[in-house]
């Protein structure tokens, strides 16, 4: 009776031992590399423990970043030899271009596209569908893919038979090359995440391996399934940056008008986290009389938010510049309406107006970033502009700085996206912004070479704005010119006399009687109005424009006048006569001007 028992006892100790050896075996096998000729695990032998242990493994590998398209090649390279000897991971084409996928009603055959494959070594000889090759599943109807695809159901096959390589290979060539290499046993299941089918993934084992079985397939459901959330979750993530740069792009300036005297390239590279995208934008603002605005902003936060509220700010700025061309007071008017805004959110901008005239910059600043001059021997330096405080913090005013760059020097304006990484110190990334663009030759800016010697092989994670205007010589064909009224006398008398003579030169006779007769009207009100006339431009390029100066403080309406009254009637006279008219205001006072079209 004692020894009975003890033998009963030894037996069951024994079983249990060998039990917890199993297992501890199976633990073991999950980080070990095995051999190709038994390079697989019995998901039957697996415990519950050795099996939540096996898909934990997997979560850590699997889905490592918001990369749809890396997502799946992950799952694919977990899966072998883990799991099976080769592996191959098949998405629908809808859930690549961001779409939600399908649902599954047992009659929709969907459309696949390859996008992972991982073997042995030992099969290398197989011939899987081409990465990147769209898969149309409606030429072959007895491929067991596609059931799997229109039922959401897993496909097994133990034991393949002759007639099973043609129903599992893509091709009759594929068939044999797995025949040829010992493929014996297959199964696929399907990809599903929340309801909605994704793709599938497929599994054959070959050689020395033994056959899939039930308790595979439930392993390779669960492993499916896991990785399935984490590519939907990619999807959605992508669907979501998409949508962001495109109204990002949408908000942006789709072509850059021409500027006389100034030529001016932009650049903008999004960022490669749907999160760093949303809040860079840049404007280039035609201004009266051959003045050029150049505007650069960056809202604090990002996606969707950053890029609405970078679009209103763009709207208010495009409007205030054509108010006022003097920049401190765009960027004073433009931090208080950006306290207007809902959302509580600051921004830096910097604003330059380029002047032709005299190949003058007036800028200031909101917090940003210094602007980088480049002479003309390409030489860079930074500009030490006064900063402000950023829009919305209330703090102003701001100061200017005005300097004059000659032909072929070149201003570059930029966001903080273009130099900012993890790592470096804005000072540093500053430092090797200057470094990069004075190893450039002279004249030349190559965007895509300063972009990538200061992201430095690393994935940009924010946004960035390029902004380069170099000065240059007026076009054929555009003419300006300036003068000083006189204080004195008749100023009316003279700035006629000059825009006559100025005009035949240009073989613009035609246009002396009308362009006569705006002039006296704005030298007239600004004697009576603004104090007297500053000076008078002459613009011709493909409109004719005039412009006169003066020190007062109101910009002119147009009015009602009585039959009765005398006067009043000069600025309808100059809207009936011209193409466009308008007035902004300067640092000394304001400018009237008006337009007329050159006839061809």
């Amino acid at each position: 009776m004692e020894v009975g028992t003890v033998n009963g006892g030894g037996s069951r100790a024994r079983r249990l031992t060998r039990r917890l050896a199993a297992q501890r075996g199976a633990s073991r096998q999950l980080h070990i590399r095995h051999p190709e000729a038994s390079s697989v695990l019995r998901a039957d032998r697996f415990t519950t423990a050795a099996r939540l242990r096996w898909l934990h493994a997997a979560s850590t590998r699997i889905g490592t970043t918001l990369d749809l398209e890396r997502t799946a090649r992950e799952l694919a390279e977990f899966s072998v030899p883990r799991l099976a000897d080769g592996a191959a991971v098949d998405l629908l084409e809808s859930v690549l271009h961001g779409e939600e996928g399908e649902r599954v009603t047992g009659a929709a055959v969907p459309v696949t596209r390859a996008i992972a494959v991982k073997a042995l070594d030992s099969l290398a000889g197989l011939e899987p569908a081409p990465l990147g090759k769209v898969v149309d599943h409606r030429r072959r109807e007895t491929l067991l893919t596609l059931h799997c695809l229109r039922n959401g159901r897993p496909v097994l096959v133990s034991r393949m038979t002759d007639e099973d390589y043609g129903r599992v290979a893509p091709t009759e060539s594929a068939a044999l090359a797995m025949r040829r290499q010992g493929v014996h046993s297959y199964m696929a299941v399907p990809l599903i995440a929340r309801g909605v089918l994704l793709g599938s993934a497929d599994f054959v084992r070959a050689g020395n391996s033994p056959p899939f079985n039930r308790a595979d397939v439930e392993l390779a459901g669960q492993l499916a399934s896991m990785a399935a959330v984490f590519m939907d979750n990619a999807r959605l993530y992508g669907r979501e940056r998409e949508h962001v740069v495109s109204l990002q792009r949408s908000l942006l300036p789709r072509v850059t008008p021409r500027t006389p005297g100034l030529r001016v390239h932009s650049h903008y590279t999004p960022a490669v986290d749907a999160h760093g995208v949303g809040g860079d934008w840049y404007d280039v603002v035609e201004l009266p009389s051959g003045r050029t605005a150049l505007v650069v902003g960056d809202v604090t936060g990002h996606g969707l938010p950053a890029a609405a509220t970078m679009g209103r700010l763009r709207a208010v700025a495009r409007t205030l510049m054509t108010l006022d061309i003097a920049p401190d007071r765009v960027l004073a008017r433009l931090d208080l309406a950006t306290r207007d805004l809902e959302d509580d959110q600051v921004a830096t901008c910097l604003c330059a107006v380029y002047d032709p005239a005299d190949h003058s910059y007036t800028i200031a600043s909101a917090g940003h970033p210094p602007p980088l001059l480049v002479e003309r021997d390409g030489t860079p330096r930074f500009l030490d502009v006064p900063v402000g405080a950023p829009l919305g913090a209330g703090v102003i005013p701001y100061d200017p700085l005005r300097l004059c760059v000659p032909e072929g020097g070149r201003l570059m304006l930029y966001t903080d996206g273009l130099v900012k990484t993890r790592t470096d110190d804005i000072d540093t990334q500053l430092a090797r912004l200057r470094a990069a663009v004075a190893a450039m030759p002279p004249g030349q800016i190559d965007d895509g070479a300063l972009l990538g010697a200061l992201r430095k092989g690393d994935a940009r994670f924010d946004e960035a704005v390029l902004l380069v205007a170099e000065s240059s010589p007026l076009p054929d064909g555009v003419g300006l010119r300036v003068w000083d009224l006189p204080t004195e006398g008749n100023p009316a008398s003279t700035a006629r006399r000059l825009i006559t003579e100025q005009l035949a030169r240009w073989d613009l006779a035609d246009l002396a009687d009308v362009t006569e007769l705006v002039v006296s009207e704005l030298v007239g009100n600004a004697l009576r109005y603004g104090g007297g006339p500053g000076q008078v431009r002459l613009l011709r390029d493909e409109r004719l424009r005039v412009e006169v100066s003066d020190t007062g403080p109101d910009l002119p309406q147009i009015q009602h006048a009585d039959v009765s009254d005398e006067g009043g009637r000069g600025l309808q006279l100059i809207n009936l006569l011209c193409h466009r008219w308008g007035s902004c205001r300067t640092v000394e006072g304001k400018v009237v001007w008006a337009e007329q079209i050159i006839p061809v």
